[in-house]
Parts: structure tokens; C-alpha cells; sequence
């Protein structure tokens, strides 16, 4: 099969995306628990700046073709806006775990579903719609309000959700002029200016242990873009995007195997919800794609 059509190879490398972020997600969890949540992702978005220019260097014209682009201010929102939802969603694995914090966020494509008519233009139809609406009932199956348990942190991961569905709508947007190197770069150098301008207040000595930690979660987050960026120059984005979900569910393992976590019914219930909904919405995308 030509490059750009092999669908079998794109799986098996979104699925080994999502080991890798997985991973990385965990090891996270663990830096972020010892250390300030800034710091930690200040120093992984200094190798993730690192591994973009390196990118952006090798190939055609260069840096300055990667950071050409009309819309600027929209490519510096997109980076900045990445950046911060990167900082929620770490909180969120510190307070809840990654098993829930992973389930509520399993929500953001039907929210990007949402957002895409109103924003981009898009048409959504009834089904969709219906789809987004049954994707909000497992959401609030998770969250469980007015039942007496109900942990107001589980919010924390439904804001890094809609956060980076705003982020992937803004890329949709961006991607109507600029090319996906241009938003690589920008998403890449922009992050880690921001988050240098944050995380160098909240500095702290680290273990030569947890150094290596974060030396993994570097190479974690460089390998798992590198694999990313291959999984679509080998296979159509729609055909490979629902086993994006298999994310949700290593990361639950490394919750429940490594952290001790616990896999509550009402999550499990409301995630599953969730991914059919979203799994739902994809097909009908594709459809109209």
C-alpha cells in the first residue's frame, strides 16, 4: 500500500501513540505529585521546543518557512492555550488519578463536535447533536452532582477538556492557511515561552531520581509526537482517530496497576458512554468527509 493509505499501519502506530502518552501521563502524575505542576511542564516544553525547531530545521526552507503563517495571534493562542490545558489536566491526575481524570476528558471530541458550527461553519446535524447530548449524560454519570458525593475537582479534567477542544478547533482553523509544520512549530515555541515566563517562579531542586524521570517524560513526549506525526503521513486522520481512545484505557492500567487506583462503576459506566458517543460522531465526520 502507498504511503498516505496504509490504514493497518496507521493503527498500530496511533495505538503505540497511545501507549507512549499514556506513559508519559503517568510519569507526569508521579513529577507532579513531588514537584510544582509549572515546573514540571515548563522543563518538558523546553525539549518539546527543542525536538520542534530540530524538525522544522530539516526540513524545506527551514525555520523561517515553518514560522511563516497570517494568523499569528491565533498561532500564539493555539500554543499558549496548549500549554495551559497541559498544566490543568497534569493537576487533575495529581487530585483525581488518571482513571477519572482520563474518562471525563474522553469527552473533548464531542465538544469539539460542538464548537466546530458555531466557530468554524460547520454543519451539525440532528445525529450529532444526539450523539453530543448522550456523550453529556455519561459526563454527568461520572460526575455524579446531586448525589451527595459529588468531588467538585472532577471539573478540573471537563476544563482541560473543553480547553483543548477549543485548541483543535483553533487548529482547524489555522490549517486553512497554514501548513501543520507551521502549527507544530508555533505550538512548540510559543508553549514553552509561556511556560518558561511561569514555571522559572516555581523552580525546585529535584532528585537525581526524579531527573531521570523527567528525562523519560522529555523523551516520552518527543517519541509520542514523532509516532503521532507519522501515524497521518501514513494514514487518513479519520480512519486512524478512534483508536485515539485506546489512550483512556493504558492510561487507566498505569492508574490502577501503578498508583493503585480504583475503577469505579459509575466511571466505567459514563466513560464507555462517552467514547460511543464520540466514536459515533467520528463515523458520521467521515461520512460527510
Amino acid at each position: 500500500m502507498s504511503q498516505g493509505n496504509n490504514t493497518r499501519l496507521g493503527i498500530a502506530l496511533m495505538v503505540a501513540v497511545s501507549v507512549v502518552f499514556a506513559s508519559q501521563d503517568g510519569i507526569s502524575r508521579h513529577l507532579a505529585a513531588e514537584y510544582n505542576v509549572f515546573m514540571v511542564v515548563m522543563i518538558r516544553y523546553w525539549f518539546f521546543a527543542a525536538f520542534v525547531i530540530s524538525v522544522a530545521a530539516r526540513k524545506a526552507g527551514g525555520l523561517r518557512a515553518a514560522a511563516r503563517t497570517r494568523q499569528p495571534v491565533v498561532q500564539g493562542l493555539r500554543g499558549l492555550l496548549l500549554a495551559a490545558e497541559i498544566c490543568v489536566m497534569v493537576t487533575a491526575f495529581t487530585i483525581l488519578g488518571l482513571v477519572e481524570s482520563h474518562a471525563v476528558f474522553a469527552a473533548y471530541p464531542l465538544i469539539v463536535a460542538a464548537l466546530s458550527g458555531p466557530i468554524l461553519g460547520e454543519r451539525v446535524g440532528w445525529r450529532r447533536w444526539a450523539a453530543i447530548g448522550v456523550g453529556f449524560v455519561g459526563v454527568l454519570i461520572i460526575l455524579q452532582p446531586g448525589m451527595g458525593v459529588f468531588d467538585p475537582a472532577v471539573v478540573i479534567p471537563l476544563a482541560s477538556a473543553i480547553m483543548f477542544a477549543i485548541y483543535g478547533v483553533l487548529t482547524r482553523y489555522v490549517a486553512r492557511d497554514d501548513s501543520t509544520a507551521t502549527s507544530f512549530f508555533w505550538t512548540g515555541t510559543v508553549g514553552a515561552v509561556g511556560m518558561t515566563c511561569v514555571g522559572v517562579w516555581f523552580w525546585e531542586p529535584m532528585s537525581a531520581a526524579d531527573w531521570c524521570w523527567m528525562g523519560a517524560l522529555c523523551l516520552t513526549g518527543a517519541l509520542g509526537h514523532w509516532l503521532l506525526i507519522r501515524t497521518y503521513e501514513v494514514a487518513e486522520a479519520s480512519a486512524v482517530q478512534p483508536f485515539a481512545y485506546f489512550q483512556m484505557v493504558f492510561a487507566a492500567l498505569v492508574g490502577i496497576t501503578v498508583f493503585g487506583e480504583v475503577l469505579e462503576v459509575n466511571v466505567m459506566i459514563g466513560a464507555a458512554i462517552i467514547v460511543a458517543a464520540g466514536l459515533f460522531t467520528l463515523w458520521r465526520e467521515r461520512l460527510q468527509g
